[in-house]
């Protein structure tokens, strides 16, 4: 084709609020009853074909899991093997098909997940990873899709970027996929993050092997359905669930390895990344990688911050999804003149919130992801329970009887190098310690020392530059760290509800009063 074509500058995907007797509300209802009525059976994908091990695991409900989605087979080093001679003889056509070809994949995939596929995908995102509609629109429809329709449209930015020429001469840079395959392992806490690895790498010409986490194999395999209904041709993205060690082990072990793109746990990556040094003189070429992992996000509030802004900025940072986002606050620094009436409207708040399945869309809070996150953050509530130097002030209550529900919970320590103020959770659980007005500075100094996860640099240039201003001008610097939450809404969480009751999660709706003023409703 003869032409530079153009491709408009794309706009966010509106979020869908689902409302009382809206009829965007009766469709996904409908989806969930459908799927709550069927098992499907989740073959791995190579080379476009349906493959079936015989190894097989299940997807279950977070808050209800004995109620069984899907039945999905298991990769091994054998199937391993013939992926990556899938993605390699893919990787022919696909690495020299046109941008605007690439392209035009994603950008089909987007417009069917915004229409007919929203319901499916939103739907597999509540059920098997225990998200409320609000949570899982944002991420299975709306991140999934403007990955799809903004990534698109930077990669021809890209590749408008050309080095500068001396008269007479013509620099020109051809940005070439990688010569190997694309290892892509995504996580559970985000369809959208699940989606967007291996398709990134894909869009840009590469071929990949995707291995989605265990406890989100059903949206990812109806986003794979998506992307094949687009026209993505076999073998570009080859879907293998499966083991870690059993999938993660032969693929690092390839020599046409020729990339990593990673989201999940610090020990994991790093081991990942010790594995590649290892093994480097095996490769092919020398494998890129890009990974993001775990942290210890932070709340710093300032005594001349907002009381009431503050409670809400740490209830639903802290508690939206259970806490399981890599932006969720889990550790609040709070100065003494702010606690006695912040201490009351963080109780209040917390005892409001509305948890049970995500089913019924009131609920502002479901489980936590499986058996294994359940028993880790229980621990630590356990270890703040037993420590002379904690006190749970909200919440600590944990019931896996019928779904790994845990109370949001607010623990208040005197120590501010608790463990519970240092190590990662992953859960509804935050810490706070109480400093005193007079030390900021040694305040915003353990703030940066106590975890092994840092602020990153930008953060404490900030924070740095905020203290300088509040000694030149002698008045306060507004230090409060706003959480990083996707697509949120703030509003403020009123009344005094009664206390939660965990009885009420095996009737599949725990009413602790009033709730959140969500865009959400019944």
């Amino acid at each position: 084709m003869n032409a530079i074509l153009p491709l408009a500058a794309p706009a966010n995907e509106p979020v869908r609020a689902y409302g009382p007797g809206s009829p965007e509300k009766k469709s996904p209802k409908r989806r969930l009853r459908e799927m709550l009525g069927e098992t499907v059976e989740i073959p791995l994908i190579i080379g476009g074909r349906e493959v079936r091990t015989g190894d097989t695991a299940q997807a279950v409900c977070p808050h209800d899991h004995g109620h069984v989605l899907a039945t999905f087979h298991q990769a091994g080093a054998a199937e391993v093997e013939i992926a990556a001679a899938a993605a390699k003889q893919a990787w022919r056509d696909w690495s020299e098909t046109s941008w605007e070809m690439r392209a035009s994949v994603l950008l089909r995939a987007a417009e069917l997940l915004a229409g007919p596929w929203r319901d499916t995908v939103n739907a597999a995102t509540m059920l098997n990873q225990s998200k409320t509609v609000h949570q899982a629109e944002i991420d299975s429809a709306c991140e999934m899709i403007d990955f799809w329709r903004f990534n698109p449209y930077f990669m021809r930015v890209l590749y408008q970027e050309q080095p500068w020429s001396h008269p007479g001469v013509w620099n020109r840079v051809d940005y070439r996929p990688l010569e190997g395959f694309v290892f892509a392992v995504t996580p559970f806490n985000f369809t959208s993050i699940g989606g967007n690895l291996p398709t990134a790498p894909a869009l840009m010409g590469n071929t990949v092997l995707w291995k989605p986490a265990s406890t989100a194999v059903l949206s990812g395999y109806y986003l794979l359905k998506v992307l094949q209904a687009a026209g993505l041709p076999d073998g570009v993205i080859n879907f293998l669930p499966g083991r870690g060690s059993q999938v993660g082990d032969p693929v690092l072990a390839h020599p046409d390895l020729g990339g990593i793109h990673f989201t999940g746990s610090t020990p994991v990556f790093q081991g990942m990344w010790k594995t590649l040094g290892d093994n480097i003189a095996r490769y092919r070429s020398y494998p890129r990688v890009v990974g993001e992992t775990g942290g210890k996000n932070f709340v710093f509030v300032h005594p001349s911050a907002d009381r009431e802004e503050v409670a809400t900025a740490v209830v639903r940072g802290s508690f939206e999804y259970q806490g399981q986002k890599c932006s969720a606050g889990s550790r609040v620094y709070v100065p003494r003149s702010l606690w006695p009436e912040l201490r009351q409207d963080l109780v209040d708040q917390v005892q409001g919130i509305r948890m049970g399945s995500p089913v019924d869309f009131r609920n502002f809070m479901a489980a936590v992801i499986d058996q294994n996150s359940f028993d880790r953050i229980k621990s630590y509530i356990d270890f703040a329970k037993g420590s002379p130097d904690a006190e749970i002030l909200v919440g600590g209550g944990c019931d896996d009887a019928q779904g790994f529900f845990i109370q949001p919970t607010v623990v208040v320590t005197t120590d501010p190098r608790f463990k519970l103020m240092s190590e990662e959770i992953f859960g509804p659980v935050v810490t706070l310690f109480v400093y005193e007005d007079g030390e900021l500075d040694a305040a915003v100094d353990l703030c940066e020392s106590t975890s092994p996860y840092p602020p990153p640099a930008a953060r404490r240039r900030q924070l740095l530059h905020q203290r300088q201003a509040h000694r030149r001008r002698g008045r306060p610097a507004a230090l409060r760290r706003r959480p990083r939450l996707r697509h949120q809404r703030q509003g403020r969480l009123d009344g005094q509800p009664p206390a939660l009751d965990l009885a009420a999660l095996h009737q599949g709706d725990l009413r602790a009063g009033p709730g959140l003023p969500l865009p959400v409703h019944g």
